[in-house]
């Protein structure tokens, strides 16, 4: 991604590098054509006041002859040349190329010519001038050279200039922009913006803070609605499930109403376990645990592999466990041993009898890796009340709670398979 200043400058720039390269042979031809048309201008002015001069002078034809010979050998670049018969050629106006004359250099220069009749005494004579043009080159070498130090001007002053003032009449949109990146949601706080003269700056800052205002209430009405369901919830349950505890017990049920209340039993078990972990989700998302303490991650692992190691034997499941010894973290303690708890619970659920589950803590990462034949759907793993299998009486809860666990610690749950492998790791 680009800052929006460079997406507006480089366009810009690009643009007056090209119009400055297409304009160094336009300079050239215009300037060569207007050199031109001014040599030819004057050679002709050459030829007419030569003319005028030998016209008044009052010698005789002999000593005119002499003069005109004279001009020839001492005037560069000129000759006047007696005519004969009666037909005499139009004017002619060229361009050639041919060493300079009376010089020692070999370089070839342009010279623009000028071939006119012109009567001196009523005497034709062809009247040759040639000048050199080649100061063009020069002239259009100053001309671009100016040119690239106007364009280097105007681009570094813009430069300044654009960044001078992006930061002034950016700085409203900049400060709206951090405000969001530090605006969180479980805070239950809106935001006061700051006023800004800028009018579609402004409308942005009031539009923000109406939904962010709409957002934050029905966030707290969801909120307490679960948390006080919750609640509310927690004591009728309890006392089902006692009630039920000792219906079952009853030697007089027959089997038939016993399998009723059994069934009775594992629903309302599972219905005190959403209530739990939806009260449990409440808690984190409402900021109410201390994450300022620090253990040792290695340990508590241990001892909920330890504590599970009978599910490990009821499904004949291969565990191997490499953990890093002394791995101290700063958190929530008891969030940890509930993250950890979940994702072997969740490799064990989905893991086929006699497959095999890897625990691995090192370098500050937690993975647990389970033996498996294809890919979860990532777009449902850690949204709640999403089943990964059908095949499992989980409460679709447990990844949903290590997702906010480690988001509420600051650590990054995520998953991957490679290898017929599951693999659920935590970057602590």
């Amino acid at each position: 991604m680009k800052p929006l200043l460079s997406k507006t400058t480089r366009p810009f720039l690009i643009f007056v590098l090209i119009v400055l390269t297409i304009s160094i042979p336009v300079y050239y031809f215009v300037v060569d054509i207007i050199w031109q048309d001014e040599l030819d201008e004057h050679n002709q002015i050459v030829a007419e006041k030569t003319s005028y001069e030998f016209n008044r002078m009052s010698i005789s034809s002999q000593e005119m002859h002499r003069n005109i010979a004279l001009w020839n050998q001492i005037q560069p670049g000129t000759n006047i040349q007696k005519l004969s018969g009666s037909k005499h050629q139009q004017t002619k106006i060229y361009t050639t190329e041919k060493y300079k004359p009376f010089s020692s250099d070999t370089k070839i220069e342009r010279y623009r010519c000028l071939e006119k009749v012109i009567y001196i005494k009523n005497v034709p004579y062809l009247f040759t001038i040639e000048t050199n043009i080649e100061e063009i080159e020069g002239t259009v070498t100053i001309i671009g050279l100016i040119t690239l130090f106007f364009f280097l001007l105007i681009v570094s002053g813009l430069f300044v200039l654009n960044t001078k003032l992006s930061k002034s009449i950016w700085q409203p949109f900049r400060q709206t922009l951090d405000q969001l990146k530090n605006f969180n949601l479980n805070n239950h706080s809106e935001i006061e913006f700051k006023p800004s003269d800028t009018t579609e700056f402004q409308e942005l800052n009031d539009s923000l803070q109406k939904l962010i205002a709409q957002n934050v209430s029905v966030y707290k009405t969801q909120k307490e609605f679960t948390e006080n369901a919750s609640h509310e919830l927690q004591t009728p349950l309890a006392i089902l499930k006692n009630k039920l505890d000792i219906l079952l017990q009853n030697s007089d049920l027959t089997e038939k109403q016993y399998n009723i209340a059994e069934d009775m039993y594992k629903a309302l078990s599972r219905s005190a376990r959403i209530n739990q972990n939806l009260l449990l989700l409440a808690k984190i998302e409402n900021s109410q645990f201390d994450y300022s303490e620090s253990f040792y991650f290695d340990e508590l692992t241990k001892n909920i592999v330890e504590n599970l190691d009978e599910h490990f034997h009821q499904k004949d499941i291969t565990l191997q466990i490499n953990v890093i010894e002394k791995t101290r973290v700063k958190g929530n303690k008891i969030l940890a041993e509930i993250l950890i708890n979940n994702l072997i619970l969740n490799a064990i659920r989905h893991t086929e009898p006699k497959g095999r589950i890897t625990v691995v803590l090192e370098n500050s990462v937690f993975s647990v890796m389970n033996s498996g034949s294809q890919k979860l759907d990532e777009n449902l793993l850690f949204k709640r009340f999403s089943k990964i299998s059908s095949a499992n009486s989980g409460t679709g809860l447990g990844l949903a709670i290590i997702k906010e666990i480690a988001k509420s610690q600051n650590w990054n749950a995520e998953y991957r398979f490679s290898d017929q492998n599951h693999c659920f790791s935590v970057r602590l």
